[in-house]
């Protein structure tokens, strides 16, 4: 796992971050789902055959994050699986993925059903028994979400039915769809930054203004939220946006616009750096040519010597005997 999949997934993890991002999808923005309503669950996927005789093939797949959710509605209370796919690349098979996900979540609450109904010593009728769960038996629903952390356009796949060719048009409606939920930072406008309550809006807003140095510094040095901004948020736009940010780790809060500044002045002071040490070098290479010039006017005075003789006793190299014959001629 590359550095920047492992803070992705570790910040979507946050559940201020995790529940600001369902209820943008869900909710509008309607702060519906509450961080303290959230249980996390084993990231591990494991496939577990229906029936009653455990036969069936093992498959393990691993989610970034998931949660479950218990919430009030009507005075009743409702259940939920979520999970979120952090993706700082574009997964063009994310729809048949996500789509595994979901199918191993529900094969999971079908087996623990099943060792309930077994547990209790409650066989039910033939055909319940064979399938391990009863009639009136009811799964908790799952959502997944893609949160996708690059500057571009995703231009993967929204759907199954975006990576199926459909030779026979009778025969699509018989084919069943599985579609993406996701959240894309260029496709956002202000109004859905809006509706993302947590500093999330922040990240997705950075993201999709990073791909120009003139709308990020605008944006830094105008919207006050940027000044406080979480150390794993700073960190991750630092990583998925290539920034060169310079962040003090040591800090729980971090100021981008300082950040920024702190960046150029290293930048700038590297650069006066390197000019000053090509200045003394292309000054070292003109004192020496210098010296070497009047060295071979001399032996060629003095000893009578010509301009050739008198560079190879001096040792002067083939590519630089030009140069010297052309100042002897002018």
């Amino acid at each position: 796992m590359s550095n920047v999949d492992a803070l992705s997934k570790r910040y979507m993890s946050h559940n201020e971050i995790f529940v600001d991002a369902f209820n943008f999808l869900i909710y509008g923005g309607e702060q519906v789902i509450k961080p303290e309503q959230l249980s996390p669950l084993d990231t591990t996927e494991i496939e577990i055959p229906y029936g009653s005789d455990g036969s069936g093939q093992t498959v393990q797949r691993f989610r970034d994050v998931i949660k479950s959710v218990t919430a009030m509605t009507d005075d009743r209370a409702a259940y939920l699986v979520l999970g979120i796919e952090a993706q700082t690349d574009i997964h063009y098979a994310m729809p048949v993925r996500n789509m595994l996900y979901d199918a191993l979540e529900y094969s999971r609450q079908v087996k623990e059903l099943a060792a309930k109904h077994r547990r209790g010593g409650d066989r039910g009728t033939q055909a319940e028994f064979l399938s391990g769960i009863h009639r009136d038996d009811k799964l908790i629903p799952v959502v997944t979400l893609v949160v996708y952390f690059g500057s571009d356009q995703w231009d993967g796949p929204r759907s199954l039915r975006d990576m199926i060719e459909i030779p026979d048009e009778r025969l699509g409606k018989f084919v069943e769809d599985y579609r993406l939920h996701l959240i894309v930072p260029a496709e956002l406008s202000e109004e859905d930054f809006e509706k993302l309550k947590s500093e999330l809006s922040e990240v997705m807003k950075y993201i999709q203004y990073s791909t120009s140095k003139d709308k990020i510094s605008a944006l830094i040095e105008n919207d006050e939220s940027f000044t406080h901004i979480s150390r794993d948020a700073a960190v991750l736009l630092n990583e998925c946006t290539k920034s060169d940010l310079i962040i003090d780790e040591s800090k729980e809060v971090i100021d981008m616009c300082q950040a920024i500044k702190d960046m150029r002045k290293e930048s700038m002071e590297e650069g006066e750096a390197k000019g000053r040490a090509e200045g003394r070098a292309e000054g070292e290479a003109k004192g020496r040519a210098e010296s070497l010039f009047i060295a071979i006017k001399a032996m060629m005075e003095n000893f009578h010597a010509t301009a050739e003789q008198a560079m190879d006793a001096l040792r002067i190299p083939e590519n630089e005997r030009a140069s010297y014959l052309q100042q002897l001629q002018a």
